[in-house]
C-alpha cells in the first residue's frame, strides 16, 4: 500500500542509500543486473550552476563510460528512464533525447515508448517560441520487462461502449479498469471528464509555487517519477537515481514501497534530499497528488483579465 501524503504519526519507509558521490564510483559497487529501475534526468549542458557546458558531443561522450554501467547493472526485466531536454547554444536547439538515443541503442537497450512530458511554465523566449515539453526516454533490457498497466491506468472514454459484430457482440470491449494511457504526459481531473480525445498526463514543472519546492533550480516533480515507479517496478524492487539531486525520485519510490538508490555530487542537494525523506517518515512532507487537477484561473479573477494599461481590443 502505498503511503499516503501527510499520513499522521511516523511511517516506516523502506531501505534507501543517498550518499553525495559520483554515479560512476557508486555503480561500480553495485552488482551486475541488480537494479530494477534507474530514473533520472541528468545535467542538461546548459551551464547550471552545478555543471559545466562543453561541447554538444564532448557532452555524449563524457557520459557514455557512464551509460555502459547503467546497463551493467540494470537486470534483465528492469527498465532505465531517461528523461531530458534541450541543449541550446547561440540560440540553436539540440534535443537531447535524439543524440542519446543511438548511444542507447548501441548498448543494446529497446525503445519502448518517448513520452513527452508537457507543462505549462518556464522561461518565455524571444527569438523562438518558448519551450513548454521535455521527454522521458523508456527503454527496457530485454523483451521480457515488468510493466504494470493497472497501476497507472486513466478512466476510458466510453466505459459502456459494446462490441458490435463478431463472437462478443454485445459484450463490454474496454476494460473495467480504465485504459493505457498515452506518452504524452498531461493528465488533469478536468481532462478526466471533459477534453477525452485530448488526455494528457498534465505534470507542472517545479517553480516558486509549487508544493515540492525546495533550493534546487532544476527540480524534478516526484509526480513524474511516481508513475514510473508504479507501472515499472513491484514492491521491494530498487529504484536508482544516478542524478538524484533533492531526493525526488528517492521520495517516489520509498513512498511506493520500493527501495531507493541516489547520488549526487551537490553535498548541499543531498542534504535537503535527507530532510525530505526524513519528512515522508514523520509525514509532514507535502507532495503534489498524482492525479490532482493543475489550477486554471476563473474568468472573473483578477490575474486573467487584461490590464488597463494594455488597453481593450
Amino acid at each position: 500500500m502505498a503511503i499516503q501524503n501527510l499520513f499522521p504519526g511516523t511511517v516506516h519507509l523502506p531501505d534507501y542509500i543517498y550518499i553525495c558521490e559520483d554515479a560512476g564510483t557508486f555503480c561500480r559497487t553495485i552488482d551486475d543486473e541488480s537494479i530494477n529501475l534507474i530514473i533520472t534526468s541528468p545535467p542538461y549542458n546548459i551551464g547550471k550552476s552545478y555543471e559545466s557546458k562543453t561541447s554538444i558531443n564532448s557532452y555524449i561522450e563524457n557520459l557514455e563510460p557512464l551509460l555502459k554501467e547503467f546497463v551493467r547493472i540494470l537486470a534483465k526485466t528492469g527498465s532505465l528512464c531517461w528523461q531530458t531536454g534541450n541543449f541550446v547554444e547561440k540560440g540553436e536547439i539540440y534535443p537531447l533525447d535524439i543524440y542519446f538515443y543511438p548511444f542507447f541503442k548501441k548498448l543494446g537497450l529497446h525503445l519502448r515508448n518517448r513520452i513527452i512530458w508537457h507543462f505549462g511554465h518556464g522561461l518565455h523566449c524571444s527569438k523562438r517560441f518558448s519551450g513548454r515539453y521535455e521527454t522521458l526516454l523508456w527503454f527496457t533490457k530485454e523483451d521480457n520487462y515488468t510493466f504494470n498497466l493497472n497501476d497507472v491506468r486513466v478512466p476510458a472514454k466510453y466505459p459502456g461502449k459494446r462490441h458490435f459484430k463478431g463472437e462478443k457482440k454485445g459484450l463490454i470491449s474496454g476494460n473495467p479498469k480504465g485504459k493505457n494511457p498515452e506518452d504524452v504526459w498531461e493528465l488533469t481531473l478536468a481532462r478526466l471528464h471533459d477534453d477525452w480525445e485530448s488526455q494528457f498526463w498534465d505534470i507542472p514543472n517545479v517553480k516558486a509555487n509549487h508544493p515540492e519546492k525546495v533550493d534546487h533550480p532544476c527540480q524534478f516533480p516526484v509526480e513524474l517519477v511516481e508513475r514510473c515507479v508504479l507501472a515499472l517496478t513491484n514492491e521491494n524492487d530498487i529504484v536508482y537515481d544516478p542524478f538524484a539531486g533533492v531526493g525526488s525520485t528517492l521520495i517516489a519510490a520509498l513512498k511506493n514501497g520500493r527501495i531507493a538508490y541516489g547520488t549526487d555530487t551537490e553535498e548541499k542537494f543531498v542534504n535537503i534530499g535527507k530532510e525530505r525523506i526524513e519528512k515522508l517518515r514523520n509525514g509532514t512532507l507535502v507532495t503534489r497528488p498524482i492525479h490532482q487537477e493543475i489550477y486554471k484561473p476563473a474568468v472573473t479573477d483578477k490575474i486573467a483579465q487584461i490590464p488597463n494599461e494594455w488597453g481593450k481590443k
